[in-house]
């Protein structure tokens, strides 16, 4: 299989909006951007939510049925490792390799001096086209080794695990980008010499960039420097792939994509620029999204959305305890329930719907219900039923985030 250049990762935690999701991918096609749609679900969200893997190979199939799609689609285990892989195996053919927990680990030393060692041919002046000249020291190769060899060897495992019990037939992907400082062009470098060396064929690297990507809200930090970033790391990838013969369509993946609209032209220009190709994973939108719906129909619908919030609100803890590193809540910006019982359709939309010039969007409260998925998951049927009897308005907030808030932003303007 063969990442196609352009490609977008679909996240649905309730398994109901793959219709929705892919009409924008048509959309885009029909105004001539090919997009490769990928269904992603991490173990995290199915443990959640109560579902399995194949829950979302089936989401994916019958969307495609239903429109029609005769592109390539594909569905991603998201975050795995050797301990939650094996569920994924044969329901997935796109593998996101987590090895986050690694990163900063000290590998064998043995390993580290072979990695030195083998590498020592670009000890001097390397220059990476576009980026700069950069000064390589046998203690650079060492560094680098020190804090990412152990995290590479370790998505070696992985990859190899997946091979062994399904075939080397799938997109594989390795997850850089949960560490606490942003890779520079140099260490993006070796970090590829090292997947190379562990004889895994990745399609797209996720490299951590300066700034806070949280969760469904837009990119905070200095936009000129993330646009030096990802400018950097594409030149590193181009000479990674000539240097170290890794597949010729390895590109950037942006996790946490979604809502980023502050450096989505900064992607756009880089990627004309460089005629580069790109994969945002774009997974938490999708949920706020059918709130949105479920608000706006009215009724129950309107209900069901108030009480996702108070709940949300009431368990605010454990709720943002796992994803403590991807969002920042000012708790004292968030509604009082018994203030968001008293909203119509249109105030609760306003307040969550991702546009930034409405004076009631609250990014603290769409954080919160970002994370507060479980809160529906709870609800089992009830909810369910509600995104079928809500389907359209659901279905038209979906389709419309992706296409006019994110699509045409990196593709179109």
């Amino acid at each position: 299989m063969k990442l196609e250049k352009y490609s977008f990762g679909l996240g649905d935690r309730f398994f109901h909006q793959g219709k929705a999701q892919l009409q924008a991918v048509v959309m885009a096609k029909e105004a001539g951007v090919d997009i490769t749609p990928v269904w992603n679900k991490s173990d995290r969200e199915h443990v959640i939510v109560g579902t399995e893997p194949q829950s979302l190979r089936d989401e994916a199939d019958a969307a495609v049925a239903a429109l029609g799609w005769q592109g390539s689609y594909y569905v991603d285990a998201d975050h795995i490792n050797l301990k939650t892989v094996d569920r994924f195996l044969h329901c997935s053919d796109f593998f996101t390799l987590d090895v986050g927990d690694d990163i900063g680990e000290r590998a064998q030393d043995k390993d580290i001096t072979a990695f030195v060692g083998k590498h020592s041919r670009f000890v001097g002046a390397l220059e990476i086209p576009g980026a700069g000249v950069f000064e390589v020291t046998a203690a650079t190769l060492e560094a680098a080794a020190v804090t990412y060899l152990k995290a590479v060897q370790t998505a070696g495992r992985v990859y190899r695990y997946i091979v062994e019990n399904r075939g080397s037939d799938f997109i594989p992907e390795v997850s850089m980008d949960e560490t606490i400082n942003p890779q520079t062009p140099l260490e993006m470098f070796f970090i590829l010499a090292m997947i190379a060396d562990e004889g895994i064929p990745a399609q797209t690297i996720a490299p951590k960039f300066t700034g806070r990507f949280n969760k469904g809200v837009d990119y905070v930090g200095d936009v000129v420097q993330f646009e030096k970033e990802f400018n950097d790391d594409l030149a590193a990838i181009a000479l990674a792939v000539k240097e170290f013969g890794l597949p010729d369509n390895l590109k950037m993946s942006v996790h946490s994509g979604s809502d980023k609209f502050s450096i989505y032209t900064p992607i756009a220009k880089a990627l004309k620029r460089t005629g580069a190709g790109i994969h945002i994973k774009t997974a938490g939108t999708t949920w706020l999204e059918e709130l949105i719906g479920l608000a706006e129909g009215g009724g129950e619908g309107l209900v069901i959305a108030k009480e996702v919030y108070a709940g949300a609100l009431a368990k605010i803890d454990a709720l943002c305890e796992p994803y403590a590193a991807v969002i920042d809540i000012d708790r004292s910006k968030l509604p009082p329930s018994e203030v968001v019982n008293g909203w119509t359709s249109e105030r609760y939309a306003d307040s969550l719907r991702h546009v930034l010039a409405n004076p009631h969007y609250n990014l603290h409260a769409r954080q919160l219900l970002h994370v507060g998925y479980k809160v529906a998951a709870q609800m089992g049927e009830r909810y369910y039923g509600a995104l079928k009897t809500f389907e359209a308005d659901v279905a038209r907030n979906v389709t419309e985030n992706l296409w006019k808030r994110h699509i045409k932003i990196l593709f179109m303007d």
